[in-house]
């Protein structure tokens, strides 16, 4: 049976939604916003630092970054961020959230900063600090993903938490909103002050010199917010949950809460004493223990988060690149080098629009209504039938006449994977751990999701190079096209329903119901976990 839940738990989990709680979403989410515009900026400047630093005099397109480069410039800071993940994901169980959160805000702003001032001019010098800070930036931004996450679903009520956890991700939507708009708003000011023709018109004037502060100026604005918002950060108190469970201080737990809820809470120390000298709730994550109760669940937190995310990076990180292939955006040799920034974020600027930020807001208003498992499953189907719709048909798209269709059931992927398992699958590992694991298991889980973009971001890369030689990227070999790229990540997502089935539903139950932190009684199992026992006869 369950043991009586710790009073300044049962507070948290029957609070009122206040103040305190949408001061959470926004100082938290505002980590996200920087998260999501510093890793998506890149994307709209990746052409541009081709055609500056990589121009080839007499040759009929305009320069590009070598493949490797390429590669390393889009993927490096994911890779950052999967080890920040594990790293602070770890560090966030041992030495408390909040002593954490801190160090990761202070790495994004630095670095931030720090990858619009690489050094010199020549393109070795540029590409590599530029990939040196992003890797320490994606190190920071990972550090953000499982500490957001416990902190808020840590803070929220029972009733709400789903809402408050993935408000905290929809901040994500802003920032990718936020890239695009700098980046229309730097390009279209520099074009008009510095105006430059065509590529095919005059090749080396296209790209005029005021083009190198472009794209510096939209990578450094990113440290802004999450500047702002650091002060408030670090006065938020410890969770309740961290003090109380793992550092064993149900003092300050109690005192921290009542002066957040403005109520009065009891410490309840020997309650607290006991939870803590059970032995059955001090098992760790390699144990056999651990595999019994949450071995499944991990299992299908970081296999749906790894499917969900090579598709989903694949999409936004090269969506010019599909977009391009339509002929939405015209091709690079009839634009000038900041006018083809312009064009890239405008697209890019009304998909996240349109498509992007309200499939994130979807998700906010619905998850504790719908429940995270229909709507991770819904996700994915849906992305799974739009994707093929798109790639089986693929010709008949590329017609002039057909572009706009494209374009609005491609926008529909996006709504359905922020509207399904992009905020499902950050949310739920918030949820269904024990509180001295739940942030080294949403780090892990993240992690997951993270290698799987690196999967998208370099395989897909060169995947989409068309299969005729002839109009491949210079540097790039053959691959297989966009249209059977488009079939590829329809497999993807299909495997996404399938093990979405090892997700468990965490909707309207307490974080200590889902962990299974409050049994008492030996053979009791809990909430989350689901075995078949048979009866002997």
């Amino acid at each position: 049976m369950a043991r009586e839940q710790l009073q300044v738990l049962s507070a948290l989990d029957s609070a009122k939604t206040q103040l305190y709680h949408f001061t959470a979403i926004i100082i938290a989410g505002m980590g996200f916003f920087t998260d999501a515009y510093d890793l998506f900026a890149i994307s709209l400047v990746t052409r541009l630092l081709g055609r500056i630093y990589y121009h080839v005099d007499g040759h009929p397109k305009p320069g590009t970054l070598p493949p490797g480069v390429a590669s390393s410039v889009t993927g490096v800071a994911l890779v950052g961020t999967l080890c920040g993940q594990l790293f602070f994901g770890w560090l966030g169980d041992k030495m408390g959230r909040k002593r954490v959160y801190g160090m990761t805000l202070a790495l994004m702003v630095i670095c931030s900063l720090a990858s619009g001032l690489s050094f010199g001019n020549e393109p070795k010098g540029v590409m590599a600090t530029l990939c040196f800070f992003r890797f320490w930036l994606g190190f920071g931004i990972g550090g953000d993903y499982p500490l957001s996450a416990t902190i808020m679903s840590e803070y929220a009520n029972k009733k709400t938490r789903g809402a408050f956890i993935a408000a905290v991700f929809a901040m994500q939507g802003f920032g990718i909103l936020a890239s695009g708009v700098v980046a229309l708003i730097t390009s279209a000011s520099f074009d008009h002050a510095f105006k430059g023709p065509s590529y095919a018109t005059n090749a080396e004037a296209s790209t005029v010199p005021q083009a190198d502060y472009v794209w510096r100026i939209i990578l450094m604005f990113g440290a802004i917010p999450a500047a702002l918002t650091y002060y408030w950060r670090m006065k938020m108190p410890e969770t309740a949950r961290y003090t109380a469970l793992v550092a064993k201080n149900a003092k300050q737990a109690a005192n921290d809460m009542a002066r957040v809820l403005q109520v009065d809470i009891q410490a309840e120390e020997e309650k607290v004493d006991k939870i803590v000298q059970d032995t059955r709730n001090s098992f760790g994550l390699f144990t056999e223990e651990f595999a019994r109760r949450h071995g499944l669940h991990l299992l299908g937190t970081t296999s749906t988060w790894f499917l969900l995310d090579i598709a989903f990076y694949s999409q936004n990180l090269f969506q010019k690149d599909v977009l391009t292939g339509i002929g939405w955006i015209p091709a690079a040799a009839k634009m000038s080098a900041i006018g083809e920034v312009f064009r890239v974020a405008r697209a890019q600027t009304l998909i996240a629009l349109c498509s992007t930020v309200p499939g994130y807001w979807f998700t906010v208003f619905l998850i504790d209504r719908m429940g995270r498992f229909k709507i991770q499953l819904m996700g994915f189907s849906f992305m799974t039938i739009f994707m093929f719709a798109l790639a089986i048909p693929y010709h008949h798209w590329t017609k002039h006449e057909n572009r706009i269709g494209f374009v609005v059931m491609y926008s529909l992927t996006f709504f359905f994977a922020n509207f399904g398992p992009n905020s499902t699958t950050f949310v739920v590992p918030a949820e269904i751990f024990p509180a001295r694991l739940r942030s080294t298991c949403h780090g892990i889980s993240a992690a997951a999701g993270k290698a799987g973009a690196i999967v998208g971001a370099y395989g897909f890369l060169y995947a989409s190079q068309s299969r005729d030689p002839k109009k491949t990227d210079a540097g790039y070999p053959t691959g297989i096209g966009i249209r059977y790229s488009l079939i590829l990540l329809g497999v993807i997502n299909f495997l996404g329903i399938i093990f979405t089935f090892l997700v468990p539903e965490a909707n309207g139950k307490s974080l200590e119901e889902m962990s299974g932190e409050n049994e008492e009684d030996e053979m009791e199992l809990p909430a989350a976990t689901t075995i078949n026992r048979t009866v002997p006869v």
